[in-house]
């Protein structure tokens, strides 16, 4: 069980490019290679390093075909060139992921970081240490694109994937990291038309658990 309450000031983060992209990563999660096409469609008005950063962090809830998939969409419909270098994916050593994704973490798990990592130890050290490096490490603590906006699109693949266990946790999550009770209210409203009726529904059912209401 996650707390029950956000352990940062929030402040909302909603607007229409977040509308657009948290649809983005639930189609990637969840849609056919048509239904990613229109979503990164719609997505083309939204500033490129949002939506870039939404793809490459698709892989860690999706898997890498279907980030591979939706990064050559992107290509084609938005005509924008990859970067040359990317500094933020060639450390030298792992040990600047690994302390990013450790603060990361925390901030997203909150009171509940420390038997989280127990609990992913005791399913397998590695999966353990993946999770803080790979995952909130090397991925989450990407720069271009603030964490609770990262939430807001994590909350929406995993709807969009059926993990509720995951969107669970996610939920506090955001709420953890400073995004409103609004903010998540519009996220699943918002992913009408990518996700089942019944997903949606099931999403705002969660949230008011998650909530107390």
């Amino acid at each position: 069980m996650m707390p029950e309450t956000a352990s940062a000031p929030t402040f909302t983060v909603w607007n229409d490019e977040l509308r657009l992209l948290v649809r983005v990563a639930a189609a990637i999660a969840g849609s056919t290679e048509e239904g990613i096409r229109r979503a990164l469609a719609e997505a083309i008005a939204v500033r490129t390093p949002w939506v870039e950063e939404v793809i490459l962090q698709s892989y860690l809830f999706a898997g890498f075909p279907r980030a591979l998939n939706a990064a050559r969409e992107w290509r084609r419909l938005s005509g924008a060139s990859a970067p040359h270098t990317d500094a933020d994916a060639h450390e030298a050593s792992a040990a600047a992921w690994r302390a990013a994704g450790e603060t990361t973490c925390a901030r997203v798990y909150g009171d509940f970081y420390d038997p989280l990592r127990r609990n992913i130890r005791q399913l397998h050290p590695a999966l353990d240490d993946w999770m803080i490096v790979e995952g909130y490490g090397k991925v989450l603590s990407r720069p271009a694109l603030d964490l609770p906006r990262r939430e807001c699109c994590i909350v929406a693949a995993c709807l969009a994937a059926g993990q509720d266990r995951q969107l669970h946790a996610h939920l506090h999550g955001a709420l953890n990291v400073g995004a409103a009770p609004d903010d998540l209210r519009e996220v699943l409203t918002s992913l009408a038309g990518v996700v089942p009726d019944e997903a949606v529904v099931r999403g705002h059912h969660l949230l008011s658990r998650v909530l107390g209401a």
